[in-house]
């Protein structure tokens, strides 16, 4: 009895066990195996990154490709405890045979997963960046090879599959943040407000911190009447936009009331 339990032991249970315990060994030790190897970040997209950034890309890089040593270390482990039964002709047969059968099956998860080994190399977002997916705006909280998990804006979860992915809007990325403030003036000192808004914003450069260059002053709506509502379009450091504009807007009411230009409510 014993002689056939440990017959069943070393030829039947511990040539399917050991590989998977390795397996799940590696599933334990990916993260810091992968922080080892996060240097393969540097095989994305070149761009100039904050501190912020860097981390944010970091922490992506790091997750997925802990989940890919994971997915090799369980397929390699299926693949020795399956070699340990049959010859390696067979194995090569039933690899073939199987690998058809679940590449038709599972196709969308195998869709999944190559794009988020894709995402490794294309960097379109990173985990704590604000994204728009499927018209779901949120803030990124996780990248796997499979999914993206998004935190909405009112704190739902969105859990969406990578191989659905094919546009993304990324709020958290750009080089500048457009501003733009309405003003009304009234029509008769038209030509001399907008010499003057043209004048101060050359001025508005040195007077505002965040303000990237002169602002330009246009009439969206192309009508005169007793007030013509006029438009400064500005850029500012990115992420800069809601703490520039209030002060836009106190620099140029400030400035226009001092020349004797009122401006309509």
């Amino acid at each position: 009895m014993w002689d056939a339990i440990r017959t069943i032991l070393l030829f039947y249970i511990l040539p399917v066990a050991v590989p998977f315990v390795v397996a799940f060994g590696i599933y334990w030790i990916a993260k810091p195996l992968a922080g080892w190897l996060v240097p393969i970040g540097q095989l994305t997209r070149s761009r100039r990154r904050t501190a912020e950034q860097r981390d944010a890309r970091r922490r992506t890089l790091i997750s997925l490709i802990a989940g890919m040593i994971s997915f090799v270390a369980f397929f390699v482990a299926l693949l020795t405890a399956i070699a340990a039964f049959v010859g390696r002709d067979s194995l090569i047969w039933m690899i073939g045979l199987f690998g058809a059968g679940f590449g038709f099956a599972a196709k969308p998860f195998i869709g999944d997963y190559m794009t988020g080994i894709l995402f490794i190399i294309e960097d379109e977002f990173d985990i704590g960046e604000k994204v728009e997916i499927f018209d779901v705006e949120g803030v990124v909280e996780e990248i796997t090879l499979r999914t993206v998990t998004l935190r909405g804006m009112d704190g739902e979860e969105y859990i969406i599959p990578n191989g659905e992915i094919r546009t993304v809007r990324n709020f958290s990325r750009g080089r500048y943040t457009p501003v733009k403030v309405q003003i009304q003036v009234p029509s008769s000192q038209l030509r001399s407000t907008v010499d003057f808004l043209e004048a101060l914003g050359q001025e508005a450069v040195t007077e505002l911190p965040g303000l990237l260059e002169p602002w330009k002053v246009i009439a969206e709506n192309g009508t005169v009447g007793a007030h013509t509502e006029l438009t400064i379009a500005a850029k500012a450091e990115f992420k800069q936009g809601a703490h520039l504009k209030p002060r836009l807007l106190a620099l140029v009411e400030e400035r226009l009331t001092a020349k004797g230009i009122k401006l309509q409510s």
